[in-house]
């Protein structure tokens, strides 16, 4: 109950959060001009260019599935984060500034989605392969939209992207570096464990 308590409160925040960035980083709303160039507004367009990103709710999902512990939990957690930020996101959206919702489509694919990246999150803690993989999809999956999709690409001022580029290439890269030690020491131990019982 206090893993499912804390997946809906992350997602709570997670998703109001995103949401409140965006507001603040675009100059064009009545909120977002009123810090334009100063350092809420500038710290504002590197967050809403992290959050606001495909990799980033799917590193909340498996987040929260890899707080469960459990298979089942991890998927119903996955769902529960997803759907919360989801629902938090576009009722921020709509009282600050008024924008259109497209809430039931992505709340019809976050309820798949979440199921398989909260389930995805549980295997994190698995010894092996499903562990190395599972540990590899957030890490691996930023770094595919990195390439494939970069964050503010377009941008007249490009230094938040740049900055964005950034912390998701650092993050990337050191998750993957911690998920690969990980395995390999794991790899190491298993033997020893095995001789030391084998009588």
């Amino acid at each position: 109950m206090k893993v499912m308590l804390g997946a809906v409160a992350a997602g709570l925040v997670f998703g109001a959060l995103t949401s409140v960035t965006n507001v603040l980083s675009s100059p064009y709303g009545e909120i977002g001009a009123r810090v334009t160039g100063s350092v809420v507004g500038d710290t504002s367009r590197v967050l809403s260019l992290l959050l606001d990103a495909g990799w980033a709710w799917a590193a909340l999902a498996v987040a929260v599935g890899w707080m469960a512990g459990t298979r089942s939990r991890g998927a119903s957690c996955g769902v529960a984060a997803l759907t919360c930020a989801t629902v938090s996101y576009y009722v921020v959206d709509l009282y600050l500034w008024d924008a259109g919702t497209d809430m039931i489509a992505w709340l019809v694919f976050g309820f798949p989605a979440g199921l398989i990246l909260g389930l995805v999150g549980a295997l994190i803690r698995r010894p092996g392969w499903t562990g190395l993989i599972a540990a590899l999809v957030v890490p691996v999956g930023a770094a595919v939209q990195m390439t494939v999709m970069p964050p503010g690409a377009g941008l007249i001022v490009a230094f938040p992207a740049t900055v964005a580029a950034g912390f998701v290439w650092t993050g990337a890269a050191l998750s993957a570096a911690v998920a690969v030690h990980r395995f390999w020491r794991q790899r190491r131990v298993l033997p020893v464990v095995e001789r030391t019982s084998t009588p």
